[in-house]
């Protein structure tokens, strides 16, 4: 059986955005939960997954970010509760969690994932970072190439904190990198107008 699948969400987009705003002011922020869950609705269309439910995932994993940065070894420790009160599953809870496996945040850093769901999270919002300081450098997403971007991952330099081994892990969803990079960028460039990237 596959738990994975077809969560029944206690919340509609509408309602699960306003309550991200509660705890979320930083516009960059926002911006990059729009990304992520921009890039799991296209993973989710490309695999034949639950969009609802992997664009809810997108959206919402962050969702104590806003409180804990402060302290970033804090975060998702007030997520779990945060989604229970609203009525999220436990699975969904979980799946949520797992982005922060391998981080020393919540006591996650010797945990690994291991289902598709939650390599998806993973990659999805962390190439975002590498989409987004990109787009910047070169004053908007538009027109932008695999080709450029992969130059951008390979450079270590660039977008240092951004994590290329979880980029990477595209690969447990079948797809190669410079697919998951394009299927990535014209998941964002489909919002560019809503994140500050035309």
């Amino acid at each position: 059986m596959n738990s994975e699948k077809n969560h029944s969400l206690p919340l509609k987009r509408d309602a699960a955005w306003e309550l991200i705003k509660e705890y979320n002011k930083d516009k960059s922020d926002l911006n990059h939960y729009l990304e992520s869950e921009a890039i799991m609705l296209a993973l989710a269309k490309r695999l034949g997954e639950d969009e609802e439910t992997w664009g809810m995932l997108g959206l919402i994993h962050d969702i104590d970010w806003g409180i804990t940065k402060n302290n970033p070894k804090n975060h998702l420790t007030k997520a779990p509760e945060i989604l229970r009160k609203a009525g999220f599953s436990e699975d969904f809870i979980k799946i949520i969690v797992s982005h922060g496996y391998g981080y020393e945040c919540a006591g996650l850093e010797n945990k690994k994932r291991t289902t598709k769901t939650e390599h998806a999270l993973a990659c999805a919002e962390t190439v975002t970072g590498l989409i987004h300081a990109y787009s910047l450098i070169r004053g908007s997403i538009g027109g932008m190439k695999v080709k450029g971007l992969k130059k951008k991952f390979k450079d270590k330099s660039f977008a240092a904190a951004v994590n290329r081994e979880i980029i990477k892990e595209c690969g447990e969803l079948g797809l190669e990198l410079s697919e998951f990079l394009q299927l990535s960028i014209d998941a964002i460039t489909e919002i560019a107008d809503k994140v500050n990237l035309i």
